[in-house]
């Protein structure tokens, strides 16, 4: 009869699910309702919590020195380039521009009068009863408020970009992590107004050195649910586990732990800074796999027949549920050797 289930704990069922996820069954079929024990390597796994980060992290900052006058987002909006955030007031900036439309006023009156000016000199130098210096005086003087006018015009133009840039605009598209002015309060130029986290999310992971020299790039890695949930093998769902791709190994270790980040998708809808468990390989051994139906359970100890008829006692581990397309089965941790035929018990 078929080997009842015993419960185990979180971490090795995790640990199981993965070994069934990377590598296949360990027997190979030699004929019909027989299979030869051929043990293979197999990943060792760690179960570790990770961190879930941004891979970068910008801050929106005020251009001009000023008042918030409005603030548009708090801590978790989404927003997008160049999406206005919150604008800085500075009420000096439009008595600037006031007191500038003022002068440029002024000035094109003078530049009118200069145009009149030159005028009355040509017709006068035309008749021979003017003068040349006075014809090139009064061109000068048209000369020199032309230029003062597209000087007070430039000037107004620097004023209003200023005015322009009270807008706080969002650098990047992203997540907002902390606001960290409010409506009312006075800022200087290029004080942070808020810190965003951009859209590309990533797992920090943090592994004893010990790990360091199996961790690289590409390794894959299985993610847990939400919540720091433990892998349950009997459930269906179990075949859902995110898997991801570690993208990069950093070559500083800080507090005797190698870091690592792995992209892993579906990460958008996560808290910045959450935990989540990851299992990753750390090693390989060999091991021996059969189906679970296989094995025959009498009075407490485990036996498995082979194709002779003869029934051996065996210390079987743990089991490795169905993955996908991937068949399950249990491990045996002694009483088999490479080279064995082992048949289904009739019946099971």
């Amino acid at each position: 009869m078929p080997r009842s289930l015993l419960p185990h704990t979180p971490a090795r069922e995790a640990l199981l699910v993965l070994l069934m996820v990377l590598l296949p069954l360990s027997a190979t079929a030699a004929e019909p309702g027989s299979l030869t024990v051929q043990p293979r390597p197999v990943e060792d796994l760690k179960a570790v919590f990770a961190t879930v980060e941004s891979v970068r992290e910008t801050l929106a900052r005020a251009r001009i020195g000023g008042t918030v006058a409005d603030l548009t987002v708090t801590e978790g909006d989404k927003v997008t380039v160049g999406q206005v955030i919150a604008t800085v007031r500075d009420p000096k900036l439009p008595l600037q521009l006031t007191a500038l439309d003022a002068r440029i006023r002024a000035l094109t009156a003078q530049q009118h009068q200069a145009e009149l000016e030159l005028d009355r000199a040509r017709q006068l130098r035309a008749s021979g009863t003017g003068t040349q210096q006075r014809l090139d005086d009064a061109q000068a003087a048209l000369d020199v408020a032309r230029a003062q006018i597209a000087a007070m015009e430039a000037e107004r133009s620097v004023v209003a970009q200023q005015l322009r840039e009270g807008e706080v605009l969002a650098p990047a598209a992203g997540r907002v992590l902390q606001v960290k002015v409010i409506a009312g309060a006075v800022v200087m130029p290029g004080e942070p107004v808020a810190s965003i986290a951009t859209n590309t999310y990533i797992l920090r992971l943090r592994l004893p050195e010990r790990h360091a020299r199996f961790l690289k790039e590409d390794d894959p890695v299985l993610v847990g649910e939400r919540g720091l949930a433990p892998v349950n093998p009997t459930d269906p769902s179990v075949t859902a586990l995110a898997r991801g791709t570690v993208r990069q190994v950093y070559p500083e270790m800080a507090g005797g732990q190698v870091v690592a980040d792995a992209t892993v998708g579906g990460l958008g809808d996560f808290f910045v800074g959450e935990r989540v468990r990851v299992y990753v390989a750390t090693g390989t051994r060999d091991a021996v796999v059969i189906p679970p139906d296989w094995l025959l359970r009498r009075f407490g100890t485990d036996f498995v027949r082979l194709a002779d008829g003869t029934e051996v006692p065996v210390q079987a581990g743990g089991e490795i549920p169905t993955v996908g397309d991937r068949l399950g089965g249990l491990e045996i941790l002694s009483g088999l050797k490479p080279g064995d035929v082992i048949v289904r018990p009739a019946g099971s």
